[in-house]
């Protein structure tokens, strides 16, 4: 063989792929392949079978509510006075674990009242708690009992040494908590200028307990259903002035979003009113010149306002039921512009679990006599004080 029939009879090298499983990688591949075919068919399955019935219950549940699109103003920064402390902290919890959702406060003297979520007005004094009335009967455990047991919510103390109690569901009352006398003012179930009163909530009474102003929230929802209330932005709440010597009812202001709060000005000469859910305060004037107008108080304000109560500076203090954070993220401002997201919020969650995503953010707030923002009182991550409804000064 001469040298170049040799070259000619040699081949290249070719590489081999050496493995350790004899020679079976073609099989191992397509067995890789065809789990991973099986696995995205189950996948997309799944998410079809959730899917699907997820959609379907979208378009075929209706939506317990109807909201409208709500403008808000960005909230203020939380700076300066607003500048975000730790002061409430340092609360004195009374009588924990012995009350059940106090609302509103009143004193006599060293004595104190409260209404309950259970149903029940009761005095506080010397450590000890007792009932001195009751607006309704049967049992009182959930919300769905509330409108036959009752809800005692705005409470005062008037001139001649009674209290005048605001209940969600039975109306106006006079109750003498010395000999446990009750006496019912205003009832519910009578119409005010062709209108339901569904939610009576605050109220604030002169000085010589003739007149009390009070709020009724709304006509078509109920207390136990607040949070509908504020998520539906619906606008058939009202102020309402009642005489007590001629028992003669008067609407003073309508058409408000959730009017919660009452407070009558030092010189009665105006009524403020919390609107929950714009989140400011209303003016209402009901002596002097300005007899019959209306005009804000303030508004924009860090939170959505609840109860409103005297200040010993000549200002005012306001329980913020949540707050608007900025900087930060504030959900129902969001939701405000986007009603489409809400109805479906409430199509597939209910009340109670949404309520789980308020942040638990406490926020007290004193006004000047004037609506600025004088000082706050916060405790940022609910820990003393979770939820506030109310503060109340002794001065």
């Amino acid at each position: 063989m001469s040298e170049a029939d040799g070259l000619r009879q040699r081949r290249p090298l070719r590489p081999q792929v050496v493995t350790d499983d004899d020679g079976q990688a073609p099989e191992a591949k397509d067995g890789s392949s065809f789990s991973g075919r099986v696995f995205r068919v189950t996948f997309l399955m799944l998410a079809v079978s959730l899917t699907v019935p997820l959609l379907g219950a979208m378009m075929l549940l209706e939506s317990p509510i109807d909201p409208q699109a709500l403008s808000f103003k960005e909230p203020p920064l939380l700076l300066g006075v607003l500048h975000p402390n730790t002061k409430l902290r340092q609360a004195e919890r009374l009588f924990e674990n012995q009350l059940i959702g106090p609302e509103s406060i009143a004193h006599i003297g060293d004595v104190m009242f409260t209404g309950t979520a259970d149903g029940q007005v009761v005095k506080l004094e010397d450590g000890e708690i007792e009932t001195i009335a009751r607006f309704g009967s049967g049992p009182c455990k959930t919300r769905d009992d509330e409108p036959v047991c009752g809800r005692p919510l705005g409470i005062r103390a008037g001139p001649n040494g009674t209290l005048f109690v605001a209940d969600a569901y039975k109306g106006l009352f006079e109750v003498n908590p010395w000999t446990r006398e009750v006496k019912l003012l205003l009832s519910s179930e009578t119409p005010i200028e062709g209108k339901k009163m569904s939610f009576v909530n605050d109220l604030t009474v002169t000085q010589d307990g003739r007149k009390i102003y009070f709020t009724d929230s709304s006509s078509k929802w109920q207390r136990r259903d607040y949070l509908l209330l504020v998520m539906e932005g619906t606008d058939d709440g009202r102020l309402l002035e009642y005489d007590t010597v001629t028992r003669e009812v008067k609407v003073l202001l309508d058409q408000l979003r959730f009017p919660n709060g009452v407070q009558l000005s030092p010189a009665e000469d105006f009524v403020l009113v919390a609107e929950t859910t714009m989140a400011r305060i209303r003016r209402v004037y009901v002596s002097g010149l300005m007899k019959g107008g209306a005009d804000l108080f303030v508004e924009n304000m860090p939170g959505f306002p609840d109860n409103i109560r005297p200040s010993s500076s000549g200002g005012y203090w306001v329980g913020m039921s949540t707050i608007r954070p900025n900087p930060g993220f504030s959900m129902l401002d969001f939701l405000s512009e986007r009603p489409w997201i809400k109805r479906m919020i409430f199509k597939l969650f209910s009340q109670e679990t949404v309520m789980k995503f308020v942040p638990r953010y406490s926020l007290v707030l004193e006004l000047s006599d004037s609506g600025a923002f004088r000082r706050s009182l916060h405790d940022p991550d609910g820990l003393v004080v979770t939820y506030i409804s109310e503060v109340q000064e002794l001065f």
